[in-house]
């Protein structure tokens, strides 16, 4: 393969959301790297809502940054997770088409990553919120290098394209021709293997054996994972294995049609060939 193969890919990426990513992301990891162990039962939330004998319109604020201040940080750290993931996704919504994505493969884009979403958001909560994990501070740094790694899908759009084959492309190979083929299919699957669901079961399966931290939805989503995992190597092999199929089968209706001339049945070419042996038998004789 080429550069120039690769080369249609970079047209593929959101700049606008990359550059997102990067200024809110090194915030998250400086909240949770300096998140509040202590636990939020011992605060008490004060009633946010104004009174009528509030009149003063000063004193009914201060009312609400108060009782704002009253929140503890994990709350406010869970809300900035969800903040941010919901604003990525209408973001994604509300900037430009990219160079080649239809209005169809882009609500195709949204739905994935609002399910992607949803299960990024499960790992970041489910798993900093033991107390084992927050005071290992390895830990704390794997499982956020491990989410960083999955937001990496949001500013793709590979995964609902198809590069296409270029025709008259002068490599013809088999491993070429199906990744133009089915690039989105691959692209999905790739996703899900090396940045999502695949890291997700490594880090999960990593709590549970070695560090000894099982609860009911911990060894749910694993499963989850595991689950989605194998029904992707399923899906990737069903993919290679009709891309074997198709092939072979169009090349023997090559094969079948190139030498069409070599066939005898057509009476027409039978006839022809025997005037033209008379005549030149003919003619051999007329010669003698």
């Amino acid at each position: 393969m080429y550069l120039s193969d690769f080369v249609p890919c970079f047209h593929r990426v959101s700049p606008p959301i990359f550059c997102y990513l990067l200024g809110i992301v090194p915030s998250l990891w400086l909240l949770e790297m300096n998140a509040d162990l202590r636990s939020c039962e011992n605060k008490t939330i004060v009633d946010i809502g104004l009174s009528v004998n509030h009149t003063n319109i000063l004193q009914a604020g201060m009312h609400i940054v108060q009782s704002l201040n009253e929140i503890c940080q994990s709350v406010w750290t869970l809300g900035l997770h969800q903040t941010f993931l919901l604003l990525l996704i209408v973001g994604k919504w509300l900037l430009p088409i990219g160079d080649g994505v239809t209005r169809d493969q882009l609500s195709q884009l949204l739905l994935m990553f609002v399910g992607t979403a949803a299960d990024i958001l499960e790992f970041t909560s489910e798993t900093l919120e033991e107390i084992t994990i927050r005071r290992n501070n390895t830990l704390v740094y794997v499982i956020l290098g491990v989410w960083t790694w999955s937001m990496l899908q949001f500013p793709l759009d590979l995964a609902v394209q198809n590069i296409g084959c270029q025709q008259g492309s002068p490599s013809k190979r088999n491993f070429c021709l199906l990744l133009c083929r089915y690039s989105a299919d691959l692209w999905n699957i790739g996703i899900s293997l090396f940045i999502q669901d695949g890291p997700f079961l490594i880090s999960r399966i990593i709590l549970m054996a070695y560090f000894n931290i099982i609860n009911q939805m911990l060894v749910f989503f694993a499963a989850k994972n595991s689950l989605i995992v194998l029904l992707q190597l399923y899906r990737f092999v069903v993919i290679v294995v009709d891309f074997h199929a198709e092939t072979r089968q169009a090349e023997g209706k090559m094969v079948e049609g190139c030498c069409p001339c070599e066939s005898t049945d057509d009476p027409e070419l039978t006839a022809t060939s025997l005037v033209s042996e008379r005549k030149s038998v003919e003619s051999l004789s007329e010669g003698l």
